[in-house]
């Protein structure tokens, strides 16, 4: 099996990224088993301040050097479970010294082998705004709509404030359905949870229209690439 390295952004998405490994791991190669796993994270302040003021190739820089390391190490294949960030590996991709697993293009998939025509994408201000999955969808031929511009402020809030503290408030989750309800309202059928820690809020049970679990599906495609 490849060595599976973890790019962390955010401790919560890198966290759950790294149990499913583990756990869906056994299920498919067998009891208490899953590839090697080695993870790496700058804290979040250090991207966040590249974030903030629009610095994506300094993102993308950190993004590789975090990559030297695991490679170092072992790492033979790459994912990083923060949607956001990965608007600064589009820029140095080519420049990776692994193979990567993109979260976007991952959903992107999965969108299309479900069948999905919409989808309502959710995740920090800078991932709804920006051109992560913008990219990925169009040559899919999907479309997909945002969040009014009051709702990704809130959005945005709710996922800095509370769910990378692990802080996952009953109103929080009904302020993202009552989110989701008005962009299925628009046409959705599904919607992408693009924050690695949303999952952790929103399950299937809670969205009035079906979800794409962007950390579960990169964690899953991670181990279908190191078991092949």
């Amino acid at each position: 099996m490849k060595h599976i390295g973890i790019v962390a952004v955010s401790a919560e998405g890198a966290a759950l990224c790294y149990r499913t490994i583990c756990l869906e791991g056994a299920a498919l190669v067998g009891p208490h088993d899953h590839p090697e796993i080695t993870l790496h994270g700058f804290p979040l302040r250090a991207y966040q301040r590249l974030i903030d003021d629009d610095r994506w190739d300094a993102v993308g820089e950190m993004m590789l050097e975090s990559a030297a390391k695991l490679v170092r190490i072992g790492a033979q294949l790459l994912i990083c479970p923060d949607n956001t960030v990965h608007q600064g590996l589009d820029l140095v991709r080519e420049r990776s010294p692994a193979a990567w697993i993109h979260i976007a293009e991952e959903v992107a998939a999965e969108a299309r082998r479900r069948g999905f025509k919409r989808l309502a994408i959710l995740g920090t201000r800078f991932l709804m705004e920006g051109p992560v999955y913008r990219s990925k969808l169009a040559p899919a031929g999907i479309e997909y709509r945002v969040p009014n511009a009051e709702q990704r402020t809130r959005i945005n809030q709710i996922i800095y404030d509370e769910l990378v503290y692990a802080r996952f408030l009953p109103e929080s989750r009904a302020y993202f359905q009552d989110v989701i309800r008005d962009l299925a309202d628009d046409g959705c059928d599904a919607v992408a949870l693009s924050c690695t820690e949303i999952p952790l809020l929103i399950s299937a049970d809670d969205s009035p229209i079906p979800i794409l679990d962007s950390t579960r599906i990169l964690a899953r495609a991670a181990l279908r690439e190191a078991t092949r």
